[in-house]
């Protein structure tokens, strides 16, 4: 449940009066969790980070995102770290916290930034965080240098730098240079000016693309009704089982089920297929230069 400003400072200040773990503690009560799914033991080590998890999402304000919702994505990341963490590995818990909590934030970040999907890759979301620093450190470094780097060169510097693909950081380089534009914006001042959605190709069926299909399906379904007709029932069966079902049958199959052999079941087929030949050719131009 999403806390407002009042509730988010009494919230804040409550977590950083939390008491400090020693290490034995946290490891008890670590193992408490893990072994017997104390849930007390389970809130207060969670209580005790929070102030971690705060000050790391204070860390990405500049991103835009309310400062409510960046601590309770920390939140969670600090749930998620608790519920895999392993003592027995020696490690302090607010050293393995602080992974979990920084990857909830920046995937929630990155999920908010934009409509757009702006990237799930390990080189795409480290681009995310680190371009614009480590853009601004290299045109800094340029400058001091004597050196004018045009927007090529300066991407492919940034992608050397933080060794990543150069086609990523161009992508990244585009979304982040813009924000998200709605498709009824109008494109010009006017009042009456066109919106972009108008621009778009409609790539639906027109509705005489629609008549014509429709024509079209009709007129193959009254064509295989009369090649059908002049079928005796047998083959009938035979050409409805091996073409007109979704999981067409095999010749072994349908011997088995008629007492004949597959080669008799095949020859049927082909005997099927010939009448039906004829009786489209003879009673339709159209058909016959179809197959032709």
């Amino acid at each position: 449940m999403a806390l407002d400003g009042v509730e988010m400072r009494r919230f804040s200040r409550k977590a950083m009066r939390a008491e400090l773990l020693d290490a034995e503690t946290e490891r008890q009560l670590a193992y408490a969790w893990r072994d017997q799914r104390d849930e007390a033991a389970l809130h207060r080590l969670i209580t005790a980070y929070m102030r971690l998890a705060i000050s790391m999402a204070s860390k990405f304000r500049h991103y835009g995102a309310p400062m409510n919702d960046l601590i309770q994505e920390a939140g969670l990341g600090l749930m998620k770290a608790a519920e895999k963490f392993d003592p027995d590995r020696g490690v302090r818990f607010s050293t393995y916290a602080v992974w979990w909590i920084k990857a909830s934030i920046q995937d929630y970040v990155m999920r908010n930034w934009s409509m757009v999907r702006t990237g799930s890759t390990s080189s795409q979301k480290s681009l995310f965080f680190n371009m614009r620093r480590v853009q601004a450190q290299l045109q800094r470094e340029a400058q001091e240098l004597g050196e004018e780097l045009d927007g090529h060169h300066l991407r492919e510097r940034i992608a050397q730098t933080i060794g990543v693909p150069l086609a990523d950081v161009e992508m990244m380089s585009g979304r982040l240079s813009g924000s998200d534009l709605s498709l009824n914006a109008q494109q010009s001042g006017e009042e009456d000016g066109r919106e972009w959605i108008e621009t778009i190709e409609d790539n639906s069926t027109q509705a005489a693309e629609a008549v014509e299909a429709r024509h079209d399906r009709d007129a193959l379904r009254r064509w295989l009704k009369q090649a059908m007709s002049v079928l005796t029932e047998r083959e009938r069966y035979v050409v409805a089982e091996r073409q007109l079902r979704e999981d067409t049958r095999t010749l072994e199959s349908l011997g088995d089920e008629l007492g004949l052999s597959k080669e008799r079941i095949r020859q049927i087929e082909a005997a099927a297929f010939a009448k039906m030949r004829r009786t489209l050719e003879s009673q339709s131009r159209e058909v016959y230069q179809l197959l032709a």
